[in-house]
């Protein structure tokens, strides 16, 4: 029997370092998108190039026309990503995870999961208004799933001893804001095309954490603490893996054009996610005179 996360690639965010292959340009079964300017993903069925194109007139230098196929695309859009997680070279690592640092984490979760079902609908509209018909009918069953998804993270918060709706108040994480206000333009672009990579993304490294580390997550907590619901739900032991391997399956359907800034927006949704907060990390001790005053039982 074949792992859930085996079937999706076991490590998906990688590209291949090999030359590309001289017949590449023969065949028929790949697909490339220029994801930044001089850079170009090539996906085949096995292998992702992030390619320099050194003429105009290459192929791989002109818009993508061909149709696509499930495994090909699943590597445009891992490709796309691992080539954002490459162009991040901070070293700047983030700090390390305590009881504190994982409510910081809750409120992310929670301000990135909130607004997901409302703009999922507004995205079923305008995937309506321009006739895509199936790209309106995913981000319906996309809203569907979300919905309440958000409560989950405040359920965890709540376990972890704080006023929940006090604390997703008083933190407001950088990184948040910025995914979320991409999300949002891309919703409400003419075309919310875009929507379709940030979703992808975020599902996809979300199927990145597996049993192992939930159950070290669990450990580091209080006895007794029930505080990873949040995170089995957006993790490989969840249906999420499912999710993702549907939007590969309808992003392979679409036109050339689409799978391109599909591609495109996995690649910039990727580099927000892999980038240190512009305001760099809050330290422990700040976070703790936050929440100092949020707990529930204040003699602790």
């Amino acid at each position: 029997m074949v792992k859930k996360q085996e079937r999706c690639g076991k490590v998906p965010f990688s590209l291949t370092k090999a030359i590309i292959p001289k017949d590449l340009s023969n065949l028929t079964d790949v697909q490339w998108a220029r994801i930044a300017p001089e850079k170009v993903i090539i996906a085949t069925k096995e292998h992702a190039w992030l390619y320099r194109p050194r003429s105009a007139k290459e192929r791989f230098a002109q818009p993508m026309m061909n149709d696509g196929s499930v495994a090909t695309t699943q590597k445009l859009l891992d490709g796309s990503i691992a080539a954002a997680k490459y162009a991040v070279k901070s070293k700047e690592k983030p700090p390390a995870l305590t009881p504190t640092r994982r409510v910081w984490r809750l409120a992310g979760a929670y301000h990135l999961c909130h607004p997901t079902f409302k703009l999922m609908k507004e995205a079923t509209l305008g995937f309506y208004l321009i006739g895509r018909t199936r790209l309106a009918e995913w981000a319906t069953q996309k809203a569907k799933k979300e919905a309440g998804r958000d409560r989950l993270a405040l359920f965890d918060i709540q376990s972890m001893g704080y006023y929940s709706e006090a604390v997703v108040k008083a933190l407001v994480p950088s990184a948040a804001v910025a995914l979320i206000d991409y999300f949002t333009r891309s919703v409400r672009d003419w075309n919310p095309i875009d929507c379709v990579g940030y979703s992808y993304t975020m599902e996809r490294l979300a199927i990145e954490v597996g049993e192992e580390y939930i159950q070290k997550v669990e450990v580091l907590l209080p006895l007794k603490i029930d505080a990873t619901r949040n995170m089995h739900i957006h993790s490989s032991v969840s249906a999420d893996i499912e999710h993702v391997e549907e939007t590969v399956e309808m992003v392979a359907k679409l036109t050339a054009k689409e799978r391109t800034r599909v591609a495109v927006a996995c690649y910039e949704t990727a580099l927000m996610c892999f980038s240190p907060p512009q305001d760099g990390y809050i330290s422990d001790e700040k976070l703790r005179q936050i929440l100092k005053p949020l707990k529930l039982d204040k003699s602790l």
